[in-house]
């Protein structure tokens, strides 16, 4: 029986190959057709030297056990190396993952600009007094922050906002204000982080950050 090839595509990437698993089709015409593609159709491209391999199962929710049949077809090719066997998250998985991403931003805000960001913000560059930045996320600043900064808008209270060089007018996390600066007892506040504990907004070397965040919370 000849075997319709068209449920597996094999693409080249800048580190090695992509197999690309039709989510659709059965899962026995599937294997016996990677199993084809392996040993006849692409067994030119498939020789040589070691090459990392990832599989793409697409929406498909496959076993350990299926994955594992996967892992035997191709370590018969033995310079292929698996790196990883991956389906795609669910719409909604992929949107709560894209929500909580961070974004990278660079300038400078000036006295009466704004600045707003959905999720975590790294932002490189200084705040000017009257310059005001706000994310619903963690605001990180490589720079200094002279402004306000106010992170967890929406009311996350676990935010965090930390900068290079730490002497806002005001710091906001969530509905907590923190006090002035002058009263903070920090001559020169460089790499610390101000978070909420208990209600109250404290500030800490960001050196310390693993205190509150676990590292398997880190984000």
């Amino acid at each position: 029986m000849s075997v319709t090839k068209h449920h597996v595509m094999i693409k080249g990437v800048k580190d090695g190959l992509v197999f690309l698993l039709n989510d659709a089709c059965e899962w026995q015409i599937l294997l016996q057709e990677l199993q084809h593609k392996l040993e006849k159709t692409h067994q030119q491209i498939l020789t040589g030297p070691i090459i990392h391999v990832h599989v793409k199962l697409g929406s498909r929710e496959a076993t350990e056990e299926q994955k594992e049949e996967i892992r035997s077809v191709i370590r018969q090719k033995g310079n292929l190396l698996i790196q990883s066997i991956e389906s795609e998250l669910p719409k909604e998985e992929a949107a709560e993952e894209s929500a909580v991403s961070m974004t990278t931003l660079k300038g400078m805000i000036r006295s009466g600009q704004t600045l707003h960001n959905e999720g975590d913000l790294l932002y490189l560059g200084d705040v000017n007094p009257g310059g005001t930045i706000t994310s619903t996320g963690n605001i990180y600043i490589m720079g200094s922050l002279r402004g306000m900064a106010h992170a967890g808008v929406d009311g996350d209270e676990n935010a965090i906002i930390a900068a290079s060089h730490m002497r806002p007018t005001q710091l906001r996390i969530a509905g907590v204000i923190s006090r002035p600066p002058d009263e903070w007892g920090i001559e020169e506040a460089f790499m610390e982080f101000a978070y909420v504990k208990e209600g109250k907004m404290e500030i800490d070397k960001l050196h310390q950050l693993h205190r509150i965040w676990p590292e398997s919370t880190v984000k």
